[in-house]
């Protein structure tokens, strides 16, 4: 009996010695599987060609490579519309800013100065403050001594004169606006023209040339319409600022003429 115990735990134990060294056998196999394949793939990366990622431009960078595609020609004849009526634009809005003041308090001023000193006080008064405002109603005051008929004349003559010194440089302006996508236009045209003489030297219609020539024409037309709609929100600003002048201009110079009908 005993013999037989010791007989089964001998075989036992030996089945057990088997599988172990038979798992370390198939744990040792995978491992060197998973390392060759491991050295494999640094292989293969490493002869790989190595693809450089492509920057990403900036918004300046493309459009400057897009306006060296354009041509030099148009593209630089349409830049100079927008340097052009920018300059304008911004001596316009500068002195536009410059013309705005305070209608009411200076009717205060002259009404004072008219109540203390008489004319000569309110003209000095109008003299020391810049504005159309103010040089309405020096020419008003200055012909306060030929009657009311005779100052209204004078405050609407003028005021044509000041209201044409505040629309000087708008028609240039607006001829930027009106010349810019013509250019743009006329340089497409020209583009189209070009590209048609290349497909016919050819002597066949590919697509890359095709579209390669129509993309170049288009491109002065996308300019011209860029510069176009930059001008027109600075066109529109200096009117809509004009009017708000003019407008002050003919509330201040009516309130102007009852202060002389009262103080008469």
């Amino acid at each position: 009996m005993k013999k037989k115990f010791a007989l089964i735990t001998l075989v036992g134990l030996f089945l057990m010695g088997s599988y172990t060294i038979f798992a370390q056998d198939e744990t040792d196999t995978n491992t060197a599987e998973q390392t060759t394949e491991v050295v494999e793939e640094a292989v293969a990366e490493q002869a790989a060609p190595v693809v450089p990622k492509p920057e990403k431009q900036s918004f300046h960078q493309i459009i400057k490579e897009k306006f060296i595609q354009g041509g030099p020609s148009f593209m630089g004849i349409v830049l100079l519309c927008l340097i052009l009526g920018l300059a304008l634009a911004i001596e316009r809005i500068i002195y536009l800013n410059m013309a705005t003041s305070d209608s009411g308090k200076l009717l205060n001023d002259v009404e004072g100065a008219l109540k203390s000193g008489g004319v000569d006080a309110a003209k000095e008064v109008c003299r020391n403050t810049k504005g159309p405002v103010a040089s309405i109603f020096y020419q008003g005051l200055d012909r306060s001594g030929e009657g009311i008929d005779m100052v209204e004349k004078s405050v609407v003559a003028y005021g044509s004169v000041q209201m044409g010194l505040l629309e000087k440089g708008l028609s240039w302006i607006a001829l930027f606006i009106a010349l810019a996508p013509m250019l743009g236009f006329m340089g497409t045209v020209i583009g189209m023209i070009g590209a048609f003489d290349a497909i016919e030297a050819a002597g066949d219609i590919s697509p890359s040339l095709v579209a390669g020539g129509i993309k170049v024409a288009l491109l002065t037309t996308v300019f011209g319409l860029i510069v176009a709609i930059i001008l027109q929100v600075f066109y529109n600003y200096i009117v809509s600022k004009i009017d708000s002048i003019v407008n002050d201009m003919e509330d201040a110079s009516i309130s102007l003429i009852d202060l002389l009908v009262k103080n008469k």
